[in-house]
């Protein structure tokens, strides 16, 4: 079964930095396929801020380019989002992402990690 945890939230303070990981199990095609990050604060939905494809190409939501940066160890299949600068706006809970399939009779389809907790306060 695909899997994906998430880790590295917490509290910190506005220009803070944090590094968020998922570690993806439960296929063997993560590397051939996107990943990225959405985020969900109370009260709204859910939205993108970056995916990286299979070939290693990185987009980012307008609200945080030049802030975070989205990287994967495809050996490790995990996916990691770098965030600097951070803004009380940014606080929300983070959940990972991966279109994928979980194996070679399956489809593709979008998986969620359980999310992790991200508090910018002062």
């Amino acid at each position: 079964q695909v899997q994906l945890v998430e880790s590295g939230g917490g509290l910190v303070q506005p220009g803070g930095s944090l590094r968020l990981s998922c570690a993806a199990s439960g296929s063997i095609f993560f590397s051939s396929y996107p990943m990225g990050w959405y985020r969900q604060a109370p009260g709204k939905r859910r939205e993108y801020v970056a995916v990286m494809n299979g070939g290693g190409s990185s987009s980012y939501a307008d609200a945080v380019k030049g802030r975070f940066t989205i990287s994967r160890d495809n050996a490790k299949n995990t996916v990691y989002l770098q965030m600097n600068n951070l803004k009380i706006e940014d606080t929300a809970l983070y959940y990972c992402n991966a279109y994928v399939k979980e194996s070679y009779g399956s489809s593709l389809r979008d998986y969620w990690g359980q999310g992790t907790q991200v508090t910018v306060s002062s």
